[in-house]
């Protein structure tokens, strides 16, 4: 786990000065093409925090763990860090399957700041949310799509884990309810290259439309793949999990009719995401990686653990749950408050275009 060989990096040891927070992003595998976005984000928001006088009179340290390895590994590897006293918060982009294994192990003992996308359900006490949920996400973008595409036949290709697997299973409640159906589904391992077999799945199926839960790089050759296969002539593509680094990485010709859904697109235009591009470009450089929302979570979960501790005034996550429902957090999406311990936020439907997204519409009209 640890390299007892080498010295220890300056976050090793507990410092009471300092309020280290792990932050698990992925470093390599299928996401790790959005990984760097994610850690700069997040950087980006801990220096604001800390020109804002820090948590609790303590500096933040953001405490860097590969979130892409198996999810017990990752468990074990921030649960050691919370033994040694490293860490007093996680937070943080990574699939569901290591969310899973994580929060058992550390949401009673530091509060615990989920930031990816996900299935829906999470209620450990101790874990917070600013992700997006089928409900809010999915749901509107298919109905929509049901009555302005007229898409009733649904094939959904998924990573094989808990995230694409449940949210098929609302796929399928929501297409029923616009008159559609999924008439087939596939999950395929993280880090798979060929998708000839599924793709005649699809162009023997009647599918109109084709669900995309695929993570990083994998759903990059899904589309090219997609493309070259002809399927795009016939099939508009949806996913949840889009963004600009993946689109940019996909290429122009293999991103026709491909629509994403989320809370946050780099392409927004708003005196908020407006200044964020503004701090991003400032602090790195017009050559750092693109924002997009998965980056723009982690800025968001760091904001929202430093407004979750100083609301509560301590590290007790008993406290911070009790105090939590009066948390908000202002950052590149607006004001944003807490209710069931996740964030109310506003859900957009765009379409790529070219190397960017479109966006379209505000999907839902939640009170934020």
């Amino acid at each position: 786990m640890f390299r007892h060989d080498l010295p220890a990096p300056e976050w090793f040891t507990a410092d009471d000065s300092v309020l280290g927070v792990a932050l698990v992003f992925p470093l390599q595998g299928p996401a790790g093409i959005f990984g760097p976005t994610c850690e700069l984000c997040a950087r980006l928001a801990a220096e604001e925090v800390n020109r804002d006088g820090g948590v609790l009179g303590r500096e933040l340290r953001l405490v860097p763990v590969d979130g892409s390895g198996a999810p017990c590994e990752v468990a074990g590897q921030v649960e050691a860090l919370v033994d040694l006293g490293v860490v007093q918060g996680v937070t943080g982009w990574h699939i569901s399957s290591v969310r899973q294994a994580l929060a058992p192990r550390i949401a009673h003992r530091v509060p615990y700041v989920y930031t990816a996308l996900y299935e829906g359900g999470e209620d450990t006490a101790g874990v917070f949310l600013t992700s997006e949920t089928p409900r809010d996400q999915l749901r509107p973008a298919m109905d929509l799509l049901a009555h302005e595409r007229g898409v009733r036949r649904w094939f959904v290709v998924g990573n094989d884990y808990i995230w694409p697997r449940h949210t098929a299973r609302s796929a399928r409640a929501y297409a029923r309810a616009s008159d559609g159906r999924v008439v087939g589904e596939a999950y395929l391992p993280l880090g798979t290259h060929d998708f000839e077999p599924v793709l005649r799945r699809i162009e023997r199926s009647d599918a109109d439309a084709v669900l995309m839960l695929l993570v990083g790089s994998d759903a990059v050759r899904f589309n090219r793949a997609f493309a070259a296969y002809g399927l795009h002539a016939r099939c508009l593509r949806l996913s949840t999990l889009m963004d600009e680094n993946m689109v940019m990485a996909s290429g122009p010709a293999a991103t026709e009719d491909l629509y994403s859904t989320a809370g946050f697109f780099a392409s927004l235009a708003n005196r908020d995401t407006l200044d964020f591009h503004g701090q991003y470009a400032a602090r790195y450089g017009v050559e750092a990686p693109a924002l997009g929302s998965l980056g723009e979570s982690c800025y968001e979960g760091v904001l929202l653990l430093a407004a979750l501790l100083r609301r509560a005034g301590t590290l007790d996550v008993t406290a911070i749950g009790a105090a939590a429902g009066a948390v908000s957090y202002e950052g590149p999406r607006g004001l944003l408050h807490l209710r069931d311990a996740h964030v109310r936020q506003r859900i957009y439907l765009a379409r790529a275009d070219g190397l960017d997204f479109d966006v379209l519409t505000e999907l839902n009209a939640r009170s934020l």
